[in-house]
């Protein structure tokens, strides 16, 4: 099997932006305001809401969440699995009356699944999202960008951009690139016009071939993903947020090989973009390949965890 570094010694010789230069140019500090701490999801306005809500014609629900449980994708190594256990089970005897009742309890990592990075996740430099220092960030939790103050959620006008089936495979390659011409080409191969306040929904096929192999450690052995390019694009784009279903929106490794998240410090640290990793696009992508519509009402409200900095979700799609 490839190895992270082995892929990191086949890019070697790709020289790269370094990513504060980048950051500076798509950074959105004070952009909404000097007490902002909702960043990007600022451009899903009134009017582009209700421009999202009028998408639904036909009924039609797909859960984009994939199952907390045991046989999820973490290997343990950072984050396990959720641990579910009963704590109550209906058939024992209760001391008093006739009712029995079941009860139980989950302990997981708030990103052991679909979820979303708040913006108090991602730090560098000793600053997060709107200049905030990263001593705000305590044992006690995020005093600043946590992921309660994205409570009211993330809805809106979501667009699928299936760049596995524009390149005619069930999934792309780890370590793979995604540059801005391959969101471009998804786009237009699919007819459907990017907006601003757009939740784009990035599928690379990773859910896909694990659901295949159902390989933990594959899966986290690297990813395709996006590239650093992609952040100017997204920033162009004015887009509200992003979504795919590999563990890390972002191309693992990193095309800079001496950072290895250089597009979440990026997006979540200077642009202000939550981030949505490990969903599971596979029923809707079969939907929108067949009737040939690719946007859709998105909603994924997180829950509201105070001073988290991270959040399960089961966002829904609705057509």
């Amino acid at each position: 099997m490839t190895t992270i570094a082995d892929l990191h010694q086949r890019k070697g010789e790709h020289v790269t932006e370094d990513f504060r230069a980048i950051g500076d140019r798509v950074r959105n500090w004070g952009r909404w305001g000097d007490d902002d701490e909702i960043g990007t999801l600022n451009l899903v306005t009134p009017e582009r809401l209700v421009a999202a809500a009028a998408l639904v014609r036909q009924g039609k629900v797909f859960d984009l969440g994939i199952p907390f449980d045991r046989n999820g994708p973490q290997t343990g190594a950072d984050r396990t699995n959720p641990l579910h256990f009963m704590t109550e089970v209906s058939g024992v005897e209760h001391p008093t009356g006739s009712m029995r009742f079941a009860d139980d309890w989950v302990v997981m990592p708030l990103q052991a699944g679909s979820q979303w990075d708040a913006l108090a996740h991602i730090a560098y430099d000793g600053l997060i999202y709107n200049g905030y220092p990263d001593s705000v960030i305590t044992t006690r939790g995020a005093q600043r960008n946590s992921i309660d103050k994205i409570a009211k959620g993330v809805a809106g006008r979501g667009v699928l951009l299936d760049i596995a089936r524009l390149k005619g495979v069930p999934w792309l390659q780890r370590g793979e690139v995604i540059t801005p011409g391959d969101l471009d080409a998804a786009a237009e191969a699919e007819g459907v016009e990017i907006r601003p306040g757009d939740i784009v929904c990035v599928r690379t096929g990773w859910r896909a071939r694990f659901l295949s192999d159902g390989d933990p450690k594959g899966f986290h052995g690297g990813a395709p993903g996006l590239g650093l390019a992609c952040a100017e694009w997204l920033h162009g784009h004015d887009i509200a947020a992003v979504t795919a279903d590999n563990f890390g929106v972002e191309v693992i490794p990193s095309e800079n090989p001496d950072e290895p998240v250089a597009l979440h410090m990026i997006l979540i640290r200077d642009m202000g973009m939550t981030l949505g990793e490990i969903l599971d696009f596979e029923e809707l992508a079969e939907d929108c390949a067949a009737d040939g519509v690719w946007e859709f009402f998105f909603a994924g409200p997180p829950i509201k965890f105070t001073h988290a900095v991270g959040s399960p979700i089961n966002p829904l799609a609705f057509k």
